[in-house]
């Protein structure tokens, strides 16, 4: 009977630490979550790629710390007003993306979206001279996607952000980006996110183009 006894209260203890290390994660990743846009904004973003990196590293199980990691740092890499920076930020963004990949088992939607950003900024360096080399990597991470969640508006958002800065003589243009700001919009209203801490963002990203398009 204590042998049995004993048993039980080291999988009760062992049980309720998992809950509360779980619970300690989840409170962590939603406070920086909450904060992705005001980081955006106030260009702070390199300050929370590295919270979610220290998540990351402290769990080191999960993937969406790491993912997170790289959508901050290659939002760190579109913010970076020194050109000759932005290659090794958005270097950094690729590894943190491999690694969520690593542990979620392969690419899926959400990564593919990063992927897509992290060539775009890899591009803005030099858009004449890169196009060729980072433009086809950016439109085939968003065509994966795509097939990956068709529900997921984040595709369409960025494929609208790329044609609303190509010039029109290119096939870009407004009213070209217009239509797929117009699809995102109506895709985020019915988007429902696996967790509380699974990727929502683009919907205020989505309304603010989709306002210069008129």
């Amino acid at each position: 009977m204590k042998s049995i006894a004993l048993s039980l209260l080291v999988v009760l203890v062992s049980t309720t630490g998992v809950f509360a290390q779980s619970e300690k994660y989840v409170a962590a990743m939603k406070k920086n979550i909450a904060d992705l846009d005001s980081a955006i904004i106030g260009n702070k973003v390199a300050d929370l790629a590295n919270n979610f990196e220290r998540i990351a590293n402290a769990e080191k199980t999960q993937w969406l710390p790491y993912y997170y990691a790289a959508y901050t740092t290659v939002m760190a890499a579109y913010l970076e007003q020194d050109k000759s920076k932005t290659d090794a930020i958005a270097d950094k963004a690729e590894a943190l993306i491999k690694k969520a990949e690593e542990l979620s088992g392969g690419e899926n939607s959400e990564t593919c979206i990063i992927k897509s950003m992290i060539a775009s900024s890899h591009m803005m360096v030099d858009p004449m001279n890169r196009w060729q080399q980072y433009g086809q990597t950016s439109s085939s991470n968003i065509e994966n996607a795509k097939k990956l969640d068709p529900a997921n508006p984040r595709p369409y958002l960025l494929e609208g952000q790329s044609k609303f800065y190509t010039p029109e003589q290119f096939g870009g243009g407004k009213s070209v980006a217009k239509p797929l700001f117009e699809k995102a919009l109506g895709m985020f209203t019915t988007f429902k996110p696996a967790s509380d801490l699974h990727p929502s963002w683009g919907a205020t990203t989505t309304k603010y183009f989709l306002s210069q398009c008129n």
